[in-house]
């Protein structure tokens, strides 16, 4: 057997309150991440219900009412055998029947008001804490989001949230009227015969008994049918993802008989699990069975020496009933309310995490570089004390071209990254016509910034709504000249709907250098002073690298442009070339110059051409 999934065995994945929509497994709660400090949490949850604390107000009133109303049925059933039906009296019969009549209806219809008010309340509620979560993961700081999984990301606004809906909805009503259901039951029971009460009350602890063996093996069960489950998800993913390269190598048959193995694990756990969670409804019932025996034997016997009425023993049938129900109910909302609770710390860890820092009234404006840019003695580090950047110190003229270079991990997007104010210098500074970094708006910076990334990220819009969305406020006519002066728009005119095309799923078909194409437009639809180009064209052909590098050649004049190239060859008319590595700025000049020293640069260069024939 392959280990190859064997860490993906913590995966839980969570499809709804419980394991299992029908069938026994709906009687046990699925296992989830427990609450690390529950009153805090609750605090924070309570803020966003307080919003709406008349319609709670409302809701708490109809489950009281309701509970009230519930627990009155079964007493005046046995009022109206006792009253009616043993002494054969007919007189008043059909008034105390409309009477039962008209408080199982207002019963139901504060039932449905609770239970559409609850619903409103939830939903408003789940719309407050998904909007400040998308809210906060805009304002979080890059380094966070970067030591984050986005599918984590999503599945707080998305998964968790909606747990905490359902808890909201259903569980929170279902928790605070079964206490009262359970209090007011055994406080009818005491108040019709104590006797008979205590009587009733001796299964309870044989079935709390009961429950806890079964339910020791039913979540070992169900423990590990959320790991194989786990597990196949993630290896069906893997497989989806990596099918090309499973069809190349030819390993089709390898990993169907991968995928049958861990199917059968689960198929072999799941059936267990619900084995033993199926002993659980027949177990309650042939108990809650057995209850209705004793009290109506015992309760007969006590009634032929006229201890008890007739009446009383079916109101105690009615309220032994209402007994069993509420505790199933609370054993099952208390750990989906648990489960909620875990889930809104996991959505309060987003919505109050470390925000970037807001851009105060004393910080300035630019709108164009007329010095230089500087970088001065700047040290960063992603973690603290591991420096990516050391002592890096550089000056950059307006209108000039400057190229960084560098083996892979050198620190070069870091750079960029600095510029664009995506992550806070740790020592030293950046500094804009001698203003530093700091002291500027972050929309003002990178207003004037025209970033492409070696990532190209396109979104589910049109190729023309991409293009602008470097410029919002662009006419067709001036996307469409960018997209000509890049060599872009040959491509474009070839797509189904020419410029209306809707890109979906990543734009994935498009090839790299298209989406890499579509980014550099908008970049440059912005009209940017600064110009920045990470590995821009490292997914285009030669022959069109070099045709857009003619074109943005003439595109950069007058504009301060910062390039990392992988291909040498690309940045020989740069006016200044910056050396990266281990994080230090070994070397710099002009690529003749660097070629002259025969260092570092040098054997870059040589690495990639060969013999040099001309420097």
């Amino acid at each position: 057997m392959t280990d190859r999934y064997r860490g993906q065995q913590k995966t839980r994945v969570q499809r709804g309150p419980f394991l299992g929509h029908t069938g026994p497994g709906r009687h046990m709660p699925i296992l989830s991440e427990k609450p690390k400090d529950i009153t805090k949490t609750l605090k924070k949850l309570f803020t966003y219900l307080g919003k709406y604390r008349l319609s709670l107000v409302l809701t708490f009133v109809c489950v009281i009412g309701s509970s009230i109303l519930s627990l009155l049925g079964p007493y005046l059933i046995g009022k109206g055998i006792d009253d009616y039906i043993v002494p054969r009296v007919l007189s008043g019969f059909g008034k105390f029947l409309l009477f039962m009549f008209f408080i199982y209806v207002f019963n139901s219809i504060l039932v449905y008001i609770q239970g559409i008010t609850m619903a409103e309340i939830s939903q408003r509620v789940g719309f407050d804490l998904r909007e400040d979560a998308f809210n906060s993961i805009h304002k979080l700081p890059l380094k966070n989001i970067d030591n984050r999984s986005i599918g984590d990301m999503m599945s707080r606004i998305t998964n968790d949230i909606d747990m905490i809906n359902t808890s909201i909805t259903t569980a929170t009503v279902q928790f605070f009227s079964g206490i009262l259901m359970l209090v007011g039951t055994v406080v009818m029971m005491f108040i019709l015969s104590p006797l008979l009460a205590l009587i009733s009350l001796i299964l309870i602890p044989l079935m709390v008994i009961a429950t806890k063996l079964v339910s020791t093996k039913t979540r070992k069960y169900f423990s590990l049918q959320q790991t194989k489950l786990g597990e196949m998800n993630g290896m069906v993913e893997e497989d989806i993802a990596g099918l090309k390269i499973i069809k190349i190598f030819g390993r089709e048959e390898e990993e169907i008989g991968r995928f049958k193995e861990k199917n059968a694990e689960l198929r072999n756990y799941g059936i267990m699990a619900q084995k033993f969670a199926g002993i659980i409804p027949p177990l309650m019932n042939f108990l809650n069975n057995m209850s209705f025996v004793i009290v109506g034997g015992i309760g007969g016997l006590f009634a032929i020496r006229k201890l008890i009425t007739i009446g009383t023993i079916a109101s105690f049938i009615n309220y032994v009933r209402h007994f069993t129900r509420p505790l199933n109910e609370l054993a099952n909302q208390f750990n989906v309310i648990q489960s909620a609770i875990a889930s809104a710390e996991r959505v309060f860890e987003i919505i109050e995490g470390n925000k970037e820092k807001e851009d105060s009234d004393e910080l300035v404006e630019i709108d164009n570089i007329h010095k230089c840019i500087e970088f001065k003695d700047l040290w960063f580090s992603y973690k603290e004390g591991e420096y990516v950047l050391k002592n890096v110190s550089f000056q950059v003229p307006p209108g000039r071209l400057i190229a960084i270079v560098g083996p892979t991990g050198a620190g070069k997007t870091t750079m960029i990254n600095l510029l664009a104010k995506l992550y806070e210098v740790d020592k030293g500074e950046v500094l804009f016509d001698g203003v530093d970094i700091r002291q500027i708006k972050k929309k003002s910076l990178r207003s004037i910034l025209g970033v492409v990334l070696q990532d190209t990220y396109l979104f589910s819009e049109s190729v023309r709504e991409n293009i602008r969305y470097g410029k919002l406020e662009a006419t067709d006519a001036e996307v469409e000249d960018v997209c000509r002066a890049i060599n872009a728009e040959e491509f474009i005119l070839t797509l189904p709907d020419k410029y209306d095309t809707v890109l979906s799923d990543g734009a994935q078909g498009l090839s790299q250098g298209q989406r890499q194409l579509i980014a550099i437009a908008r970049a440059i639809l912005s009209n940017p002073c600064i110009l920045v180009l990470d590995e821009a064209t490292s997914n285009i052909d030669t022959k069109t690298e070099l045709s857009i590098q003619e074109s943005m050649s003439t595109l950069m004049k007058g504009r301060t442009s910062f390039v990392i190239a992988h291909r040498l060859n690309t940045i020989k008319n740069a006016d200044l070339i910056l050396v990266i590595n281990g994080g230090e700025v070994i070397e710099k000049g002009t690529h003749k110059e660097l070629m002259r020293k025969e260092g570092f640069y040098y054997n870059l260069f040589v690495s990639q051409f060969g013999e040099i024939t001309e420097n």
